[in-house]
């Protein structure tokens, strides 16, 4: 079982920065892939950005390419996503995901996630 915490959203404006961390515990931390995904209101959820277990390979939506990081601190068990120049689009609850203990490969589909966190609301005002 891996439990994921997420913290950081917030109200911030347009052109502004976030950070958000995904706290995991369970199984060992490099043993699994991770993802942030979002929902936004009457939308369907999207994969943001994802990484490898070892954090070597990372991989993000075409809209948030260039401002968004994904990264792991293997230290602390948390997975951060650095978001910048956000955009009122980018309002939505954000929702860290990790996929099942080895496997470390990243994916694109949410169905390949086994564990979700609770959600963070990000609200970037315009």
């Amino acid at each position: 079982q891996v439990h994921l915490v997420e913290s950081g959203g917030g109200l911030v404006q347009a052109g502004g920065s976030l950070r958000l961390s995904c706290a995991a515990s369970g199984y060992a931390f490099n043993s699994y892939a991770m993802a942030w995904f979002r929902q936004a209101p009457g939308k369907e959820r999207e994969l943001v950005a994802t990484v490898s277990a070892g954090g070597a390979t990372t991989s993000y939506a075409d809209s948030v390419r260039g401002r968004f990081t994904i990264s792991r601190d293997f230290a602390e068990n948390t997975v951060y996503l650095h978001m910048s120049s956000l955009k009122p689009e980018d309002t939505a609850v954000y929702t860290c995901a990790a996929r099942g203990p080895n496997y470390r490969v990243i994916s694109y589909y949410s169905k390949d996630y086994t564990y979700w966190g609770q959600g963070t609301q990000v609200t970037v005002s315009s």
